[in-house]
């Protein structure tokens, strides 16, 4: 029975991602499923770093396949801030609509072709034999000048993708999770699996 620990408490984030990745796992696990409480400062430079921390710090401790992530997002005109921030921009403890807030001061000056930006996602596997495997995915956008849509979550309200007049927040989910940063870099990472487990995913 093939298990993958993922590196978060959060259930629904579990569900996501096993239907993300398909049918490689026949279970996966939150750190919900373990006793004890771990905490990891995720204090990289970069998301690469993040992500590989996490989910290092997990498999060292448990032995199980282990995929974490670690994602933000990285606007033009403030030289790519918030970045690796993006989680504690506004403080450790703000609210989702304190950070878009304070992202939408910050760019209050700025116009409507100089708001580029973009969404990254960076995923690390460790297999059971403890190699590991980095994707990265990128969805450019651009910062709108007020929050729209209720769907999503984090900036999804005042980022609009390319191609798009709608912000992720108005987005049928499918349809974000068809273009996302995070779709981006799962497909990357299915590819691996397939490798890895000698399965074909051209059907999925």
């Amino acid at each position: 029975m093939r298990k993958l620990l993922v590196a978060t408490k959060n259930r629904g984030k579990a569900k996501e991602i096993k239907e993300l990745i398909g049918d490689f796992f026949d279970e996966v696990l939150t750190l919900s499923d373990f006793e004890g409480n771990i905490n990891i400062i995720e204090d990289g430079k970069t998301f690469e770093e993040n992500a590989l921390k996490k989910a290092k710090t997990i498999y060292d401790l448990y032995r199980l396949p282990t995929l974490a992530d670690d994602s933000g997002l990285e606007v033009d005109a403030l030289g790519g801030r918030p970045g690796v921030y993006s989680a504690r921009y506004a403080g450790e403890n703000a609210t989702d609509e304190e950070r878009i807030k304070k992202l939408l001061e910050e760019l209050r000056d700025v116009p409507c072709e100089k708001r580029g930006a973009q969404f990254v996602c960076v995923l690390t596997f460790i297999d059971e034999n403890g190699r590991v495997y980095q994707t990265k995915g990128i969805c450019r956008g651009k910062i709108g000048f007020e929050p729209r849509g209720k769907n999503g979550f984090g900036y999804d309200p005042v980022f609009i993708p390319e191609g798009s007049t709608l912000t992720f927040a108005e987005l049928e989910s499918e349809e974000k999770n068809r273009i996302s940063h995070r779709a981006k870099a799962f497909e990357k990472l299915k590819r691996i699996l397939g490798e890895i487990y000698n399965e074909d995913i051209s059907s999925e």
